[in-house]
């Protein structure tokens, strides 16, 4: 299956999953210097054919990550526990493909979906949360527009130690649209 580019930046584009890459994020999400940054889990090819399936029948919005040059998915983002009423959503992200760490990369897919969940999808607030020691993350959403709201205190244990979630959020008039706005003529 090819990659559709739904939204599209200078490096990296966001397509609807691939079914074919369940087995390229089972390997990911199973090395643990890529998941000792997110949320501790456990993943192996059946829950990740059906996550990846539950999310193309909903029509929810998770994506690949596809470098624009070389047309490999290098990563997923997605907006997960949309709540229509308030228009908001939660945030989430990964690079899977090491060679592409400290790019640059996270931070276009991260303005990408944003964009899309603002000025598509008309959210009001998107939040996630970010495991205190992930300095690199934090820094990267506090530079696309991110606010540090609160702590979720001693959330998660790891190799012997508690630590905080932080919690970050941005609103709709925070952020300025880099790529849906260019397609709107006025």
């Amino acid at each position: 299956m090819p990659y559709y580019k739904r939204i599209v930046g200078k490096k990296c584009y966001l397509s609807p999953v691939n079914p074919d890459d369940a087995p390229k994020y089972v390997e990911w999400l199973n090395d643990l210097e890529i998941t000792v940054n997110l949320t501790p889990m456990s993943i192996n090819i059946v829950n990740e054919k059906e996550f990846i399936d539950k999310n193309l029948k909903e029509g929810n919005p998770v994506f690949a990550i596809v470098d624009i040059e070389t047309e490999k998915p290098i990563g997923n983002c997605g907006l997960h526990d949309i709540g229509w009423i308030g228009r908001h959503a939660e945030f989430g992200i990964f690079i899977g493909d090491k060679d592409y760490w400290n790019k640059g990369y996270g931070e276009e897919a991260t303005r990408l979906i944003l964009d899309y969940a603002f000025n598509i999808l008309n959210l009001n607030n998107i939040f996630l949360k970010a495991m205190e020691y992930n300095k690199r993350a934090i820094r990267v959403y506090e530079k696309v527009g991110f606010k540090q709201i609160g702590r979720w205190r001693k959330a998660v244990q790891i190799a012997g130690k508690r630590y905080d979630f932080v919690m970050m959020d941005i609103l709709a008039d925070e952020f300025d649209s880099p790529y849906v706005k260019n397609f709107i003529e006025e």
